[in-house]
C-alpha cells in the first residue's frame, strides 16, 4: 500500500492552518466577539449580555508587587521590588453562569476584583422558561 506524499503534505498544511485559527483554552466566543481572561466584568456584560446567574462566592487575598523608586543621586534612580507577597489586597470573587441553550455549552466565569480570571465549560445548557 503506497501513500501519496502530496496528499499527506496537503493534509498537514490544512491541519496547521486550522490550528492557527483555534481559540486558546482561556477564551470563548459570544456571538462574533471574543471573551478572554483579564477582561473586566462590564466588558463581558457588554459582549455577552446579562448572565443566567450571578453568585457572590466570597473574598480572597491577592499578593502583588509594587515597584518603589529609590533615588541615589541626581539622575540615578533604581526601581526596587520588595518581593512577592509584601503587598496584599482583598478582592471580591464573583461567579457568572452563561447559558447559551441546549445545543451549546454553558460557561462558568470567575471574577476576582472585577477581573476575569477563569473560564470553565460546565456541560450543555438548557431551555430557560
Amino acid at each position: 500500500m503506497m501513500i501519496n506524499t502530496s496528499k499527506v503534505v496537503l493534509l498537514l498544511v490544512i491541519v496547521c492552518v486550522l490550528l492557527l485559527f483555534a481559540l486558546p483554552a482561556h477564551a470563548f466566543r459570544c456571538g462574533n466577539k471574543l471573551v478572554r481572561v483579564n477582561m473586566h466584568e462590564q466588558e463581558v456584560i457588554n459582549v455577552c449580555g446579562q448572565p443566567s446567574s450571578i453568585r457572590y462566592v466570597g473574598r480572597t487575598l491577592r499578593a502583588y508587587d509594587t515597584p518603589i523608586t529609590r533615588r541615589h543621586a541626581p539622575g540615578i534612580t533604581e526601581l526596587y521590588y520588595p518581593g512577592w507577597g509584601n503587598f496584599v489586597q482583598e478582592v471580591i470573587v464573583t461567579e457568572y453562569i452563561y447559558n447559551f441553550g441546549p445545543r451549546k455549552f454553558m460557561r462558568r466565569l470567575l471574577f476576582e476584583g472585577g477581573v476575569l480570571v477563569s473560564i470553565e465549560t460546565i456541560g450543555y445548557g438548557y431551555h430557560e422558561k
